[in-house]
This record gives structure tokens, C-alpha cells and sequence, in this order.
């Protein structure tokens, strides 16, 4: 159902970004294994730091999706009407 309001009343993805998160977060420690193993200290530290951002938006989209359907409401509640101004 288009309301001709979503750009104003999106709904955030939650399950496509945490599986994304957990992708990257794969990836990043495993680029800072593999660069802290071949002696290469910059961008292992660049990998790890992307590590610990990628851990802390998991989390927070772990929570999100644990607070219920305020936070990821299914396609049985109806759009948000946008704030009035």
C-alpha cells in the first residue's frame, strides 16, 4: 500500500542489515588477521577499527529488532502519517 508519503515514514530493513553487519564484520576481522599476519600493521588497524564500528551498529540493530514492531512493524500496521509542521 503507497501512501505517497515514504520518504518522510521509511522503514528501516532491519533483517537485510543485520545480515550485512554480520557480512562485514566477517570480513573485517578477517582483513585484520590476514594483514596483521603478512606485517602489514596500517591496515590491519584500519580493518580492526571498521570491525568495532560494524560490532556496534550489530548491536544496535540487534536491539532494535528486539524492541518489537515499534522499531520493525510488519505489513499488517499501516504507514506512519508524517509529522505536521
Amino acid at each position: 500500500m503507497r501512501s505517497g508519503n515514504e520518504p518522510v515514514t521509511a522503514r528501516s530493513p532491519l533483517r537485510l542489515r543485520l545480515w550485512l553487519s554480520v557480512w562485514g564484520l566477517i570480513w573485517a576481522v578477517g582483513g585484520a588477521a590476514v594483514f596483521s599476519m603478512v606485517g602489514r600493521s596500517g591496515w590491519a588497524a584500519a580493518c580492526a577499527a571498521l570491525a568495532l564500528i560494524v560490532a556496534v551498529d550489530l548491536v544496535l540493530v540487534v536491539r532494535h529488532i528486539r524492541q518489537g514492531p515499534h522499531w520493525q512493524p510488519g505489513p499488517d500496521i499501516p504507514p506512519y502519517e508524517p509529522p505536521h509542521r
